[in-house]
């Protein structure tokens, strides 16, 4: 399947409006035309009427003579001038001769050796038209002299018949120059007149997952792109409220759940302890933890910019004593490995404390129950855990992090852990990502942003 390129704004506004160019021109040269047509003002003036219809019925016949075809202008010619006269002759001397020489022009018929073309009228000054015409003419029978009257008209066909030579030799060219004008207009206009488009969509482009309430802008918009900007506004404030409608669920299902799970508990720590009770336990466990990390995720959510100086150290050292005996019941050994006595970073502790706790308790349950689990703090203010498991596989170190995706299906966490230390550090302006363990297992390290000691002074 073949993706069809978008059409360019900038040609197609360019076609169009060279089309409309040379079409606005022909309709108006044609509507001038058409008028003096209907005003009578053509025929009044133009005064080759004859000549023209004389040029294209004059031939030669079988003889090589000169002859007269009867055209159907020629018949129009002969009924519309009574007195139709004219002289056609060439430069063999041959010569065709109809009707009778006006008196006044036969002076004339013996000097037309010696004129080449003439207007000839026999009252004072320049007369429109003339009585009279002589002119040398290309003709199907070769280059003639024609001497004739000027009563004849302009022919509707004739005129038609030109325009396409005037098309290419006038409208054409003319129409050439505009469009070439357009194409370097054009660019300029467009770049100008969607400049406001422009800058939408660049507020577009930085519209994001965890920025929300962001509208594009309307100004310098186009009016007849407006309608479309405001679609997009609209639908980002319907998936606004959508969102908030369902974080508040979740924080509402959140804090729903956590009297029954402590109920729960406290039933359950009164049974006699068997094998159910341990696994009723874990469960509610699972569930405890479920809840506190849906609030997590609220908290996040309403989270001021505002962050302060905490101590890498600090935090991943109390994190360790609280999960050490975990991680000695499920069989593995803890290690402590700061570069540092002290490693500053600007953020939220209790965040930060929260993902730390995450990635060491999903070390725990996904290390394999053996080896070892490393906590190592290294400047200017990063964090990584380690363990000697299986590790994570490369095609699913970015689905990790997604909520509710767990890595094996058998897996007891409900899958908010990791994305929950995903939303911490978009929070905090760092990253997370997954590198081998060595000498095996996975390696999850937190890049955190250094507090700024000079900053924080002014």
């Amino acid at each position: 399947m073949t993706i069809k390129r978008p059409r360019s704004l900038k040609w197609s506004l360019v076609m169009r409006i060279a089309l409309l160019q040379c079409a606005m021109l022909t309709l108006i040269i044609v509507g001038i035309l058409g008028a003096m047509l209907a005003t009578g003002l053509i025929p009044h003036d133009y005064e080759d009427g004859t000549m023209d219809v004389l040029a294209d019925a004059v031939a030669r016949d079988a003889g090589g003579k000169l002859a007269l075809n009867e055209t159907p202008d020629m018949a129009k010619l002969r009924s519309g001038v009574p007195d139709l006269w004219f002289i056609i002759r060439d430069k063999q001397g041959q010569r065709l001769q109809e009707g009778t020489v006006p008196t006044v022009f036969q002076p004339f018929v013996g000097l037309l050796d010696t004129i080449s073309d003439a207007r000839i009228d026999p009252t004072l000054g320049q007369a429109a038209p003339p009585g009279g015409k002589i002119r040398w003419t290309d003709t199907a029978a070769g280059n003639v002299q024609i001497f004739s009257g000027t009563k004849g008209g302009l022919s509707l066909m004739r005129l038609l018949g030109q325009a396409p030579q005037f098309f290419l030799q006038g409208i054409l060219p003319l129409a050439g120059l505009m469009a070439l004008a357009t194409l370097f207009a054009t660019p300029w206009v467009v770049r100008g007149a969607l400049s406001g488009l422009g800058h939408a969509a660049a507020e577009a482009g930085r519209i994001d997952v965890d920025q929300r309430g962001v509208q594009l802008p309307l100004k310098d918009v186009p009016l007849e792109v407006t309608p479309l900007v405001k679609a997009v506004n609209a639908a980002l404030s319907r998936l606004d409220k959508g969102y908030e409608r369902h974080k508040r669920f979740l924080t509402d299902a959140a804090h729903e759940l956590r009297t029954p799970v402590a109920i729960l508990n406290t039933r359950l720590a009164s049974l006699p302890a068997t094998p159910e009770r341990a696994r009723l336990l874990q469960d509610a466990a699972r569930l405890s933890t479920l809840t506190d990390q849906l609030l997590d995720l609220q908290r996040l959510d309403r989270q001021a910019a505002a962050f302060e100086k905490v101590d890498l150290v600090a935090i991943a050292r109390s994190v360790i004593v609280d999960l050490a005996p975990m991680a000695f019941s499920a069989g593995y050994e803890m290690s402590f490995e700061p570069e540092r006595e002290t490693v500053f970073a600007s953020g939220d502790r209790t965040a930060i404390e929260r993902a730390v706790t995450n990635l060491v308790q999903n070390a725990i349950e996904h290390g394999g129950r053996s080896g070892k689990i490393t906590v190592s703090i290294a400047a200017p203010a990063v964090i990584e855990v380690r363990d000697e498991g299986g590790g994570v596989p490369l095609s699913e170190r970015e689905r990790v992090f997604e909520p509710f995706y767990r890595l094996r299906p058998q897996d007891h966490g409900a899958g908010l852990g990791l994305n929950l230390v995903q939303e911490i550090m978009q929070l905090h302006g760092g990253r997370i990502e997954i590198l081998d363990g060595k000498p095996n297992g996975a390696c999850f390290r937190m890049s955190f942003r250094a507090f700024d000691i000079d900053a924080n002074r002014n």
